[in-house]
């Protein structure tokens, strides 16, 4: 792999990750653009790496608020929202590694995170429709008092999907905040914030191949300087993503990433089965 190629695919990890249209997607589709040979798996680590860094530098008030104060329901919330999604990837490891590399179920995913965020942003527009008609039932500003344990599950139920490339995480968490009627702008740092532990745990997931030698090799395959470039890229761009996305939740609609990733989906499934350019 080149730096150049690390740059741009680090660049669209950083974007994708949090637009709500599938970085794991993206980049194995760009992945067999690009005609990359080396197991990628690890790189695709490193780049989350990096926007789990942008993470840390965007939410550190929230971050520090948990951490000063482990023992509260946010806390509870996040462990909750993110034990579908450990259990999801335990059981189904072998399967998620052969989706990464044959992209075979792409175009359907990239559908399947489109009917999520219209269908969510439909329901948010009718619910919000009803609250104005009874101001009584409107959720608080802060979204936190208003949020209870079955949302955390419902949320993390959502988030176990997007282990699948081309669901969305953060399509599938926004989504399912929204279906539960929780405020928006709380619906977007719960999100940022459940992809703390899942970034982690895919590293911990690696842990085990690290120590056989295996992700050694893929690093050593992929090189030093296209790893390095590809997470730093990420973590920059990743920053300036997670900004831009807490005011777009805040202040416009969601559809607009459900086109796309529709239009990428149809697009994913003609090469798959009619032209086989890529995929």
């Amino acid at each position: 792999m080149s730096v150049i190629t690390a740059v741009i695919l680090g660049a669209v990890q950083g974007i994708t990750e949090f637009l709500p249209v599938s970085s794991s997607g993206h980049l194995v589709l760009l992945q067999k653009i690009f005609g990359i040979t080396e197991p990628v798996l690890f790189f695709d680590i490193m780049v989350h790496v990096g926007t789990l860094a942008a993470v840390f530098a965007v939410l550190k008030r929230d971050i520090w608020d948990i951490l000063r104060r482990i023992i509260q329901p946010l806390t509870g919330y996040l462990v909750t929202g993110t034990l579908p999604a450990v259990i999801a990837a335990l059981v189904f490891r072998d399967y998620i590694e052969k989706a990464f590399a044959s992209g075979a179920f792409l175009g359907f995913a990239f559908l399947i995170t489109s009917a999520m965020l219209a269908l969510s942003e439909l329901a948010c527009r009718n619910n919000a429709a009803a609250d104005a008609g009874n101001p009584g039932t409107a959720v608080p500003a802060d979204g936190k008092t208003a949020m209870k344990w079955s949302d955390a599950l419902v949320i993390g139920i959502f988030q176990a999907a997007a282990i699948v490339p081309g669901i969305s995480r953060s399509g599938a968490t926004l989504s399912g905040s929204l279906f539960r009627k929780l405020d928006r702008n709380f619906a977007a740092r719960f999100s940022f914030l459940l992809s703390i532990p899942a970034i982690v745990g895919a590293l911990v997931l690696q842990l085990k191949d690290m120590a056989g030698g295996a992700a050694g090799g893929e690093a050593a395959g992929i090189g030093a300087a296209p790893l390095i470039a590809g997470t730093l890229t990420a973590a920059v761009v990743g920053f300036f993503s997670i900004r831009l996305m807490l005011k777009i939740i805040r202040e416009r609609s969601l559809i607009i990433f459900a086109i796309y990733t529709a239009a990428l989906g149809v697009l994913a499934l003609i090469d798959t089965f009619g032209t086989h350019l890529f995929l």
